[in-house]
């Protein structure tokens, strides 16, 4: 065998190498983004399932609010439901932008709850409401990390299958570009109001 033989063997099993590499690293960043959703996943399930503790124990007191607990209900059943839909595939931004939208909706309903309770001093000072309102306060918060969590995690996957020579591998395995957690309803932008 030739010595440019030999080199150039030599050149393409570095090249496989580090294709190898790169699509390894892909892979592994694509895993990463999809765990941070999971995270979120994780902390939204233990959302939905305070608000109807939440709902029930509001019912005695604002009885006649009935309106304002059913879109707390039925935006959390959406909220629940578009959940679903990205837990299946975090990389697809339809579900993605869906989801954002139904936790949008979400959130303002359990604003106009708290909003609403404000008004009613013997459930603002019962034991339980307290407790599933701090509950529900703890949880926001964790939600909120667990998003800023996934957007990193997003960002290091799409700067990595934009970027060269990384873009190759991505585009030859059909990386998809992954979506961002972004804020989509307006009023979520906008400080809660408390009037006494």
């Amino acid at each position: 065998m030739s010595t440019s033989f030999l080199v150039f063997l030599g050149l393409v099993v570095v090249v496989g190498f580090y294709f190898i590499y790169l699509y390894n690293n892909l892979v592994a960043l694509k895993n990463r983004f999809k765990n941070a959703y999971s995270q979120i996943d994780v902390q939204l399930k233990r959302r939905y399932d305070l608000i109807p503790n939440l709902v029930e124990t509001a019912k005695g007191y604002l009885k006649h609010e009935s309106e304002t607990l059913e879109a707390v209900i039925n935006a959390r059943n959406m909220a629940m439901s578009a959940n679903q839909n990205v837990a299946v595939d975090p990389s697809n931004s339809g579900a993605v932008e869906k989801l954002m939208g139904a936790e949008g909706a979400l959130t303002g309903a359990l604003g106009k709850l708290f909003a609403l309770s404000e008004g009613y001093p013997d459930l603002k000072a019962n034991q339980t409401m307290m407790q599933l309102m701090e509950e529900l306060s703890s949880t926001e918060n964790r939600v909120t990390f667990a998003r800023q969590s996934f957007n990193d995690s997003v960002m290091s996957y799409n700067t990595s299958i934009e970027s060269f020579p990384d873009n190759f591998v991505a585009g030859t395995f059909k990386f998809r570009h992954a979506p961002l957690w972004e804020i989509e309803n307006k009023n979520e932008r906008d400080a809660v109001k408390v009037a006494f």
